[in-house]
């Protein structure tokens, strides 16, 4: 059975643009899966208390056969086998990151997974990204769109297409 995933991609270190075209090869690369959808890449400033460059940000859509779970530990392999993460400062400079934003219209809240991604109404750095690829999708929990939530967000990010 095939799914509907969505994933945020973002990088700030090294090649910025090449790390977000790897990542999207990469994930289409795993079993069971293909990018149905590509957003733009945006520029965007870092969020959180700590100082860094910018961003360089995207969302891709994924049809996928992988139950959430395996998806994400793929995704999780790909940031340290491909990009070298190592995570030892929250929200830090990284090459990549791959969050599992939504699958389909699942409500998940476990210890190692929470989906839809708990921020993803409060960022701008996906929420702009995501509504380019499917304005009218209904996030599952808050029961509006997020064109909705773009248009209702409140942030001082900055977000510019490249």
């Amino acid at each position: 059975m095939e799914n509907e995933a969505y994933i945020a991609l973002g990088s700030n270190l090294g090649d910025r643009e090449l790390n977000l075209l790897r990542a999207v090869a990469e994930v289409g690369r795993l079993p069971e899966c293909r990018v149905t959808a590509l957003s733009s890449f945006y520029e965007t400033s870092p969020v959180g208390n700590v100082k860094q460059d910018a961003f360089y940000n995207a969302v891709l859509k994924l049809s996928t056969g992988l139950l959430p779970h395996t998806l994400l530990t793929n995704l999780l392999q790909i940031e340290t086998e491909c990009f070298k993460r190592v995570r030892t400062i929250v929200d830090g400079p990284r090459r990549m990151d791959l969050d599992l934003l939504l699958y389909g219209t699942d409500i998940i809240s476990e210890a190692d997974l929470i989906v839809p991604h708990p921020r993803l109404a409060e960022r701008r750095f996906v929420l702009q990204p995501l509504c380019e690829i499917a304005p009218r999708l209904v996030h599952p929990v808050l029961g509006i769109t997020i064109k909705e939530l773009l248009a209702s967000l409140r942030t001082d990010e900055t977000v510019t297409k490249l």
